[in-house]
């Protein structure tokens, strides 16, 4: 098999790849946590040993949905730090845009971070789900050790402040998200609050691009 036949079919697998997770969306989108591989794998026109045969098993294909969601919810994260605004603005604009991605698509954050609602027996969401807040206190962390200046420890304090912010972040907005106790606006302003005290503080650390 030469280069190009490779290069092919390599799309062509990336092609069905996207096309099975956009079927397993337009599932979790309509059955949230209940979404199970037997529905994805009729919305997308094939058998379930067909599905397992891309993805493993269902870790496998929650691990890419959670990516893909993952990704897409970090980028929205970033442009919201990087926005031209003073820094209390770009905190509660960090704020609003993940209480707003969670609030726009309230099945996919049910089926990414809810394990008790899982229908098949066996699998552990929680063992999955732990790892996208990890991952997203990382990235957080990076942006704080970059821009603020936190002294000789900063590396980490960064990571202490990054986990704790998106602890917080999760734990409000799943409760907000099941109970609407008030608007989003309100919590928003008043996680800010929260988190301004120490922020407003600290200074932009030297030859950074700020916070």
């Amino acid at each position: 098999m030469d280069t190009t036949q490779r290069t092919d079919q390599q799309r062509t697998a990336e092609r069905r790849r996207r096309e099975l997770l956009d079927a397993a969306d337009r599932v979790v989108l309509r059955d949230g946590p209940h979404a199970s591989m037997n529905a994805i794998a009729a919305e997308a026109g094939i058998t379930k040993p067909i599905l397992y045969r891309h993805f493993g098993d269902k870790g496998g294909l929650y691990a890419a949905l959670a990516q893909r969601h993952t990704d897409a919810l970090l980028a929205s994260l970033r442009a919201a730090l990087d926005a031209p605004a003073d820094r209390r603005e770009r905190v509660a604009s960090t704020l609003d845009t993940y209480l707003a991605a969670i609030e726009a698509r309230p099945q996919v954050y049910r089926f990414l971070m809810h394990p008790a609602e899982q229908a098949e027996q066996g699998f552990d969401v929680g063992r999955h789900s732990a790892p996208l807040l990890r991952r997203m206190g990382e990235e957080l962390a990076q942006v704080i050790g970059e821009r603020l200046d936190l002294g000789p420890a900063g590396g980490r304090l960064a990571r202490v402040w990054g986990h704790g912010i998106v602890g917080m972040m999760h734990a409000a907005g799943d409760w907000w998200l099941g109970e609407r106790p008030c608007p989003r606006e309100e919590l928003v302003h008043s996680l800010t609050d929260l988190l301004w005290g120490r922020l407003s503080a600290v200074g932009d650390r030297v030859g950074g691009p700020g916070f």
